[in-house]
């Protein structure tokens, strides 16, 4: 298949749903509403809500990646809100994301602040709308919001937020750098893919397989991340290149080294390959994806 294609057509579409559901910059509060579509129309690769997608229609048809595109755009809500708080100075303290001004850098904290928390709950008022959400079976939606929610609370990317923070700069294990990633990082990826699959109507062996394919690439995803910023550089990335070391973060090369990491991340990518082996073509999307996310250079 050739996935710059698929990725394309699929960002397209997410974008347009995106235009429709996220709010207008009207009325006495406009504001807020230009700020929340700041960032999320800031350039990103729509990789998890594509991932939902795709989890769909590997176990279903055009008609169940249809139906979970409302689900698949509150979850990029949810990753926008995070950049924008990741962004804050006081967390990562950034001055570029994709290319552009941060948030608060265009429209101060407190408004970037507020922004983040709008989208967050803007996703869980899309997911939990009677129209938007129709063709959706009412016992798995609850199912797949209840995933969402906790791998974007202090079980999930939250909490991986916190132990990150409070790690910078210290001798740390291993078995910590994973638990930071599985859970930052991680645990929306795998959400996201999962959430797919069980909306799509996949049977328990498949959607067992596809979460295991999903915690797999969501945290080769962060190592890769972490190589990138060592490797990598600030005008193709959107971003400044080298800034965990600079602020001494726990990171795989960090701890483990570059030459390391690499065998990690390319272990995690053969692996979620492998979960996906008894699935035919239409999980061809997942596979593509895998080795995508290994290969990036932003």
């Amino acid at each position: 298949m050739d996935l710059k294609s698929y990725l394309r057509e699929k960002k397209e579409m997410i974008d347009g749903a995106l235009e429709e559901f996220c709010p207008q910059p009207e009325g006495p509060a406009g504001v807020l509403a230009k700020a929340m579509r700041y960032s999320l129309f800031a350039g990103g690769k729509r990789l998890r809500p594509i991932l939902c997608l795709a989890g769909a229609s590997t176990v279903g048809d055009a008609e169940a990646e249809k139906a979970v595109l409302p689900v698949a755009c509150a979850i990029e809500m949810i990753h926008t809100y995070s950049l924008i708080h990741d962004d804050l100075p006081a967390m990562d303290d950034d001055d570029m994301r994709r290319g552009k001004p941060t948030s608060h850098k265009v429209f101060g904290e407190a408004v970037a602040i507020l922004a983040g928390d709008a989208l967050l709950t803007e996703a869980f008022h899309l997911m939990t709308d009677e129209g938007s959400t129709r063709q959706l079976d009412p016992a798995l939606l609850l199912r797949a919001i209840n995933l969402i929610a906790a791998s974007s609370g202090h079980l999930g990317m939250v909490g991986g937020q916190v132990v990150d923070i409070e790690s910078e700069g210290k001798q740390v294990d291993p078995s910590l750098v994973e638990f930071i990633h599985t859970r930052k990082t991680g645990a929306l990826i795998h959400a996201s893919v999962s959430a797919g699959a069980m909306l799509g109507g996949g049977s328990r062996d498949e959607i067992k397989a596809i979460h295991l394919y999903g915690r797999k690439v969501g945290l080769a995803f962060q190592v890769a991340d972490d190589i990138l910023d060592r490797k990598g550089d600030s005008e193709t990335m959107g971003k400044d290149a080298g800034s965990d070391e600079r602020k001494g973060k726990i990171t795989y090369p960090s701890v483990l080294g570059l030459e390391r990491s690499e065998e990690i991340k390319r272990g995690l990518i053969r692996e979620a390959i492998d979960a996906l082996g008894n699935f035919d073509h239409r999980a061809d999307p997942l596979r593509h994806i895998a080795q995508y996310i290994s290969e990036r250079n932003k």
